[in-house]
């Protein structure tokens, strides 16, 4: 009788590791599935012929000029300016995004005086802003700052501001019957509220850095991802633009996954 209920009473040692690993493999295959299927068509169409090479390269030719760009030494080039483009642009318009949204969402004054700017400059392209930044600051690295940081900004600063103007009324009466100060409810109560808008807010600002770079670099620049595509097209190397794609596609991937998990670290309690 003993013996049988020791039995039932044995539990695995580490469930948490078991239970991390089947999520882990679990994620890992549906990528893997769809990428494996997308190549497959993409190898199938390509044998058949059906479009010619120059237009639509197969992808034994795109590693290959994959290859070429890595041996040339302008892959590691390319990237390393093209991501410090993104990273700063990124930094100016997402600090500047949150300050805004913090004073736009708590401050009616602020909210009266900016929303209706705001509004006017959301549905202005990036790539609009060229030009414009061409003018004000040259073709140096001023204007790529210039137009990834205002297309940072504006994600930024409305998912900021939607998080801050809607915070639950519940919670601040809760707060101020507890004595709280305004102080200690800003950081205490407001911030908290609205983190998992401001890290929606960031995630976005992330992708929109990489989407703003390519526009930013394929005028006035002679480094980095949006050039060489550029570069690619006058020459038309299609197997180049394929290749350059590609590499946009998996690094912006890479740093949105990396800027998901830092915000599921960060704002655990939204999971809860």
């Amino acid at each position: 009788m003993t013996d049988a209920n020791e039995d039932k009473e044995v539990a695995p040692r580490y469930p948490g590791l078991t239970e991390t690993l089947a999520n882990v493999a679990g994620g890992m295959i549906s990528p893997v599935m769809s990428l494996t299927i997308v190549l497959a068509i993409w190898s199938i169409v390509a044998l058949m012929q059906v479009v010619p090479e120059s237009i639509f390269p197969a992808p034994w030719t795109v590693a290959e000029a994959f290859g070429e760009m890595v041996s040339n030494g302008a892959f590691s080039s390319d990237l390393v300016v093209s991501l410090s483009r993104a990273a700063i642009g990124f930094v100016i318009g997402a600090s500047l995004g949150v300050a805004v949204g913090v004073l736009t969402g708590r401050v009616a004054t602020v909210r009266l005086l900016l929303n209706p700017f705001m509004t006017i400059l959301r549905p202005i392209p990036a790539i609009a802003l060229v030009p414009v930044a061409i003018v004000w600051f040259g073709i140096g690295e001023g204007s790529k700052y210039f137009v990834i940081s205002y297309t940072v900004f504006l994600a930024v600063w409305f998912n900021t501001h939607h998080g801050m103007e809607y915070i639950p009324e519940i919670y601040l009466r809760a707060s101020r019957s507890l004595g709280a100060g305004r102080l200690r409810e800003f950081f205490a109560v407001v911030i908290p509220a609205a983190a998992p808008h401001i890290f929606a807010g960031i995630r976005l600002g992330v992708a929109l850095a990489f989407l703003s770079l390519v526009a930013a670099e394929l005028s006035g620049a002679s480094s980095g991802i949006g050039y060489r595509l550029q570069e690619s097209r006058q020459y038309i190397r299609t197997d180049r633009m394929f290749a350059l794609l590609i590499e946009l596609g998996v690094l912006g991937a890479l740093v949105d996954t990396i800027v998901h998990r830092i915000g599921k670290r960060l704002v655990h309690w939204e999971q809860n």
